[in-house]
């Protein structure tokens, strides 16, 4: 599968790999990708079913964790640095377990490896689905039809930036009835993988977890479970944020994640 990405940066420079989260995409990141391009190769990466890149039925961290090898691979970056939010944060996580020795640092940002209760999430796809997407006129009756299952101004905001003008109206560019058919998955823990030979069951490289602190994502019980997988591990939690810990507390997070990846 051949994903969406922007790339920013000197191609000389080491390589920095960012994937967003859950009904994101890599517009998320392009601020932070152009303060963290002045010193990295910053590939923005849109995950299957999301953004730009392509649709397709399967949607697991198995998958998508062999997405980011194959996209490594044909760009043929070595070394990388890794960055992900949320499932994007589960993802590098599977990735780092399946494939131990190709990377160099990771950032996981605001999840654990655990399974999640992703009955939050129901609001947000009815939300989405109440959008008469063929028939909508503009996008403030979009916001206003999600705005009868979402409070936060904000989340809206996020949610709608999936919305494409086309010559007949809207589309969404990610594929909404297969993250609701996936949602499950999505909140799944991260395993190690049994079908691939070099999969490993816990992972020594350095690893940074950022939690925020206004958030439930990261919890005193998991930090057993985020040791188990990744000793290396360190957990900063930056106080004033919540789930979006990157677009709450920019320049914190900045300071923390260059702080880490060039110790």
């Amino acid at each position: 599968m051949k994903l969406n990405y922007k790339e920013l940066g000197n191609v000389n420079a080491p390589p920095l790999l960012i994937l967003h989260g859950v009904f994101g995409s890599l517009d998320n990141w392009l601020t932070l990708g152009r303060q963290f391009s002045e010193t990295y190769r910053v590939f923005l990466i849109d995950q299957r079913n999301h953004g730009r890149s392509p649709h397709d039925d399967k949607m697991n961290y198995i998958v998508l964790a062999d997405d980011l090898h194959n996209f490594i691979e044909e760009h043929q970056l070595k070394n990388p640095l890794l960055i992900g939010h949320s499932m994007g944060g589960k993802v590098v996580m599977q990735y780092a377990l399946t494939y131990p020795t190709a990377f160099e640092k990771m950032v996981v940002v605001d999840i654990a490896p655990r399974k999640y209760n992703v009955s939050h999430h129901e609001a947000i796809l009815n939300g989405l689905k109440a959008i008469d997407i063929e028939n909508l006129e503009s996008r403030n009756d979009a916001d206003e039809k999600l705005g009868q299952y979402i409070d936060e101004e904000g989340v809206r905001m996020f949610l709608l930036k999936n919305l494409a003008r086309t010559k007949e109206g809207y589309e969404w560019k990610m594929n909404l009835p297969i993250l609701e058919k996936s949602i499950l998955k999505i909140g799944g823990a991260v395993t190690k993988n049994k079908n691939v030979d070099s999969s490993v069951d816990y992972n020594e490289k350095p690893v940074l977890f950022i939690n925020g602190g206004q958030s439930r994502y990261i919890q005193e019980k998991d930090i057993t479970m985020i040791t188990k997988y990744f000793p290396n591990a360190h957990i900063h939690t930056i106080e004033e944020a919540g789930h979006w810990v990157h677009a709450q507390t920019p320049k914190e997070f900045f300071e923390v994640v260059m702080s880490f990846l060039q110790s």
